[in-house]
């Protein structure tokens, strides 16, 4: 991705995730690897937790990282680099286990991501950067944090309630540089993303994703749809979604100004919208109908580079494309290409 420049910016608020979880770790190595981009970023979370973290990447010729704790926002323009900024969320949070379920943790986790909304839709920050949630860990934090799946659950009620509507239809793109796929439906099972196929969802993504990447992208982007069934239907032998379902809700969202094609065969379509150097994409978004139909190929080409973004809300929201890696909590070895990544994303989406 291109750099992009941070000066004069509002600040960009970076919610500090899972303490348990590789999120303190990889936000530190942020700074400390690319100090120009997280420039003008605060960290909502835990003072000490991210006094932790940086401690331990400390070794001869790495440069120590300062925390410092702030009280607004705005106040992190100022700071010379690879200083880390710090809201605190609360109280102190306290030591908490690496790689352990921790309902403190969740529910810490929880609030800086409703924190984080409030400053975000009050334009004190220009967007949102989460580091990776726990979902279990959310849910044992208890009310309001159980009701909630993850971030986006979280941060589409949020900005529900700030405008005062019974609901905000959000979808979910994963991007990197060779591709970008949006999804019909998310965290629900097989059966229920089967269900979700319907008239109404369809064409509420679709129209998502043209008026989101029409403001990314600065011009009208050419979707491919992918069928539900193998093939597409074959013309109705291996299933009638594409026919009843998926090509009328197309036809009403061209109505609306969106240039779509398909639905086309979901095992092939992702090659046609891969941009790559040598092959020009065909298409610059593909709408998948479920969860891992669409995930598998971006995260095939790198989970590294992969950027999550939700689209629909009143403000930027983007996240790496990975979890809190329990496993490898605390040892030091967290890559934080994913969480910078997704750092960049913001910056661009903002001053696109």
């Amino acid at each position: 991705m291109s750099a992009v420049s941070t000066t004069g910016l509002r600040p960009l608020a970076i919610t500090m995730g899972d303490a348990a979880g590789i999120g303190p770790e990889i936000i530190a190595k942020a700074y400390l690897q690319q100090p120009a981009l997280m420039r003008g970023a605060v960290v909502i979370g835990d003072v000490a937790c991210m006094r932790r973290a940086a401690a331990a990447l400390l070794a001869p010729g790495v440069p120590a990282l300062p925390i410092l704790r702030l009280e607004t926002p705005l106040d992190a323009q100022a700071l010379p680099p690879r200083c880390i900024p710090v809201l605190q969320q609360g109280e102190e949070l306290g030591p908490v286990a690496p790689g352990q379920v921790s309902a403190l943790a969740g529910r810490f986790a929880g609030s800086c991501v409703l924190r984080a909304a409030e400053l975000a839709l009050q334009g004190a920050v220009a967007g949102i950067v989460t580091a990776p949630l726990h979902k279990e860990a959310l849910h044992a934090g208890g009310s309001p944090f159980d009701a909630y799946p993850g971030h986006t659950e979280m941060l589409q009620d949020a900005a529900a309630r700030y405008l005062g509507q019974a609901g905000l239809p959000v979808r979910m793109m994963l991007a990197n540089e060779e591709l970008r796929t949006v999804l019909v439906s998310i965290h629900v099972s097989l059966r229920q993303a089967i269900e979700a196929v319907n008239f109404d969802n369809v064409l509420q993504t679709l129209r998502i994703t043209h008026d989101a990447l029409s403001r990314i992208l600065g011009r009208v982007p050419r979707i491919a749809v992918a069928g539900l069934n193998p093939h597409a239907g074959e013309g109705g032998l291996f299933g009638t979604e594409e026919r009843d379902i998926i090509l009328p809700a197309m036809q009403a969202a061209r109505a609306h100004g969106c240039d779509l094609s398909g639905p086309w065969p979901p095992d092939t379509v992702f090659m046609r919208a891969r941009k790559r150097a040598g092959h020009l994409a065909e298409f610059d978004v593909v709408v998948a109908m479920y969860h891992d139909q669409g995930l598998i190929p971006v995260k095939y080409l790198g989970v590294e580079s992969g950027v999550n973004v939700t689209l629909g809300l009143p403000f930027v929201r983007t996240s790496p494309d990975h979890g809190t890696a329990f496993d490898i909590a605390g040892s030091g070895r967290a890559d934080p290409a994913s969480f910078l990544a997704a750092v960049q994303m913001a910056r661009q989406l903002i001053c696109p």
